[in-house]
């Protein structure tokens, strides 16, 4: 079974419209979600969620659809949001009592150990707390009612380096069980490509890809040479390219790319910045 499945998904908005998203996450796999500001990734995110009503399309989340009212449905995604909403003045030790009320599989014992892990006073008043340990809090909410799903929109958010990595840690060690997934969505690309099996791209509405990242990685490469050099590559296997008075580099599909001219890996971050500035941009690339 899949984790998520969706389809044709639409919303319109004055100004903007999520426009026909299509992908799908196996089970037991990590989606990261990339976009610029405004590309609709949180309007994706809430419309999995029931949180806002969609224009076309369907969502279904671990076999049913989205927005199911079922209590285990409920149970089996935990939720990061890029603003955690809890009272300002609760303090950390009293979230769990009010948690185990509303998730019938909640683990304080692992609640409380994910606030060891991430460093959380038992006596922090949320209001008191750091953008990046609300985001921490919420994370510790989110794997300690034995969620299948994690959805976490900018869920890295507001945390410096080495707690980010700390995160990532345990989000990898919630997908070793093959019926965990997990769609993240973040401005940091560094760490989806880390993190991730799959990469969806979303820019203006549009989703331009959505596939395994070692397949990206095998299917692109950035080329180095000398303008004229890199005029020889086929312009439509060309996402982008930049020239210099002293250097020239394109980002194109590698079997295109002619013996003896200089490669090297892409990133996701190049490969994502390039499609984007792409102007000639083409889905018949894929």
């Amino acid at each position: 079974m899949n984790a998520i499945e969706v389809k044709d998904l639409c919303k319109e908005y004055p100004g903007f419209t999520l426009d026909h998203v299509s992908l799908t996450l196996p089970s037991g796999c990590i989606l990261g979600l990339v976009g610029e500001n405004g590309a609709g990734k949180s309007t994706m995110i809430r419309l999995m969620l029931g949180l806002i009503r969609k224009s076309g399309g369907s969502i279904s989340l671990l076999g049913s659809e989205a927005g199911d009212a079922n209590a285990s449905v409920r149970d089996d995604i935990g939720v990061v949001l890029d603003n955690v909403g809890l009272p300002l003045r609760i303090k950390t030790k009293e979230v769990g009592k009010i948690m185990a009320k509303a998730f019938s599989r909640w683990d304080q014992a692992a609640y409380e150990g994910y606030l060891q892990r991430f460093r959380i006073p038992q006596d922090k008043r949320f209001m008191e707390m750091s953008n990046g340990t609300k985001m921490k809090l919420g994370l510790a909410i989110a794997l300690s009612h034995n969620a299948k799903l994690l959805i976490l929109d900018e869920a890295t958010n507001g945390l410096d380096p080495v707690a980010r990595d700390d995160v990532n840690s345990i989000l990898m060690e919630f997908t070793r069980d093959e019926n965990h997934s997990i769609l993240i969505s973040s401005h940091i690309v560094g760490d989806l490509e880390k993190l991730c099996d799959y990469i969806a791209f979303l820019h203006k509405g549009k989703l331009l890809l959505c596939e395994e990242k070692d397949v990206l990685a095998s299917e692109y490469v950035v080329v180095r040479g000398t303008k004229e050099e890199l005029n020889e590559l086929p312009s439509s296997a060309v996402l982008h390219k930049e020239t210099t008075p002293y250097s020239a580099a394109a980002i194109a599909r590698r079997d295109a790319v002619p013996e003896g001219m200089t490669v090297s890996p892409v990133s996701i971050e190049e490969l994502f910045v390039s499609m984007v500035k792409s102007e000639s941009y083409d889905n018949t690339l894929l």
